[in-house]
C-alpha cells in the first residue's frame, strides 16, 4: 500500500526519517505505533486487504485531530495476521500464531532497542486479538516497554449509524465495514454483489456470542457467502460518520497513552508485615 496516500500518516510516518533523526528523537515521551491488519477474504464485495486499509485508514483519520508537536510516530503497518479462520477460502493469507506472535516480539525488540519507551499495537483484524494479547504480555516482561492494544473493531459505534442488529451480528464484511471501505476505497468494493448473511446464533444461544470469543469457528462454519451480516445496508455516509468517530475516538486514547506511566498505579508507601503475615 502506498502510504503516500495517506497525507496525515506520512507525516508521522517513522521510516521516512534518517537514522539519525530517529536517533535524535526524544524517547522518554514518545510512542510508537505498530498497525497490524489481514488479509483474507471478506466475501464476493470487499477487497482481501480489508483490514489492513482499516487499521491504516482509522489511524490516519486520527492524526488529522493531534497536534503536529505529539510525539507519536507509526511503523509500516503488518499487512497480515492470523486469519485461519478463512483459510479455505480464495484470497487468504495467514500466520500462524507462532509466526504472528515471533514477528510482534521481534519488531517489540526493535522498539526497545532504539530507546522508545511505549508501543501500540494497533489492531484492523478481530483474529488478532488473542495473539496480540499473549505477544504484549511478553514484551512487557522481556523488554520492560509499555505495551498498549487499540482494537478498531471495539471502538464506539453509534446505534445512529449502525443498527443494534448489525452491531449484534455484522462481525465481517457486514455494513460496518463496507461502509468504511465505501468511504475510504469505493473503487476497490464491488458495490453489485452487496451481500446480505445473518447466522442464527441468537436463536440457537443465549450465551454464545461472537463479540465475547467464547466458542471455535470457522467462516464455513457460519456462513456460505463468506461474510457476517447486511452489506446491503452500507453507504458512503455511513462510513464519512465512521471515520469521524473513530478518529477522534483513537486520538483521545493516544493522547491519554502518551501521559500514561505504569509506574504510577502504585502508591509507593512504606509496606509493614503484620505478625500474621498480611501486608498492610
Amino acid at each position: 500500500m502506498n502510504i503516500h496516500r495517506y497525507k496525515h500518516l506520512e507525516e508521522r510516518f517513522l521510516p521516512r526519517l534518517t537514522s539519525t533523526q530517529v536517533r535524535d528523537l526524544p524517547k522518554e515521551d514518545a510512542l510508537v505505533i505498530l498497525p497490524i491488519g489481514a488479509t483474507e477474504q471478506h466475501g464476493p464485495h470487499l477487497p482481501v486487504y480489508t483490514d489492513t486499509i482499516l487499521a491504516e485508514t482509522v489511524l490516519d483519520e486520527a492524526f488529522q485531530h493531534l497536534s503536529k508537536d505529539a510525539n507519536i510516530w507509526t511503523l509500516p503497518a503488518i499487512p497480515f495476521g492470523k486469519s485461519d479462520e478463512h483459510m479455505d477460502r480464495p484470497g487468504t493469507f495467514s500466520f500462524s500464531f507462532d509466526t504472528l506472535r515471533s514477528i510482534l516480539l521481534d519488531l517489540s525488540r526493535g522498539v526497545h532497542a532504539n530507546g522508545f519507551r511505549k508501543l501500540v499495537l494497533f489492531n484492523g483484524h478481530g483474529g488478532n486479538i488473542d495473539t496480540l494479547k499473549l505477544a504484549a504480555r511478553h514484551v512487557r516482561i522481556e523488554t520492560g516497554l509499555m505495551v498498549f492494544i487499540i482494537n478498531v473493531g471495539g471502538l464506539a459505534i453509534p446505534a445512529s449509524i449502525i443498527s443494534e442488529e448489525e452491531m449484534f451480528m455484522g462481525i465481517h464484511g457486514g455494513d460496518y465495514e463496507t461502509s468504511l471501505l465505501m468511504s475510504s476505497y469505493p473503487e476497490w468494493v464491488q458495490d453489485d454483489k452487496l451481500p446480505k448473511e445473518v447466522p442464527m446464533l441468537a436463536d440457537k444461544s443465549k450465551y454464545l456470542r461472537f463479540q465475547k470469543g467464547n466458542f471455535a469457528w470457522t467462516i464455513d462454519d457460519v456462513s456460505v457467502s463468506g461474510i457476517l451480516g447486511n452489506a446491503q445496508l452500507a453507504t458512503k455516509e455511513k462510513g464519512d460518520a465512521l471515520y469521524r468517530e473513530h478518529g477522534r475516538e483513537v486520538a483521545s486514547c493516544l493522547l491519554d497513552i502518551l501521559t500514561f506511566e505504569i509506574s504510577e498505579l502504585i502508591e509507593h508507601l512504606p509496606i509493614q508485615v503484620t505478625e500474621a503475615g498480611s501486608v498492610k
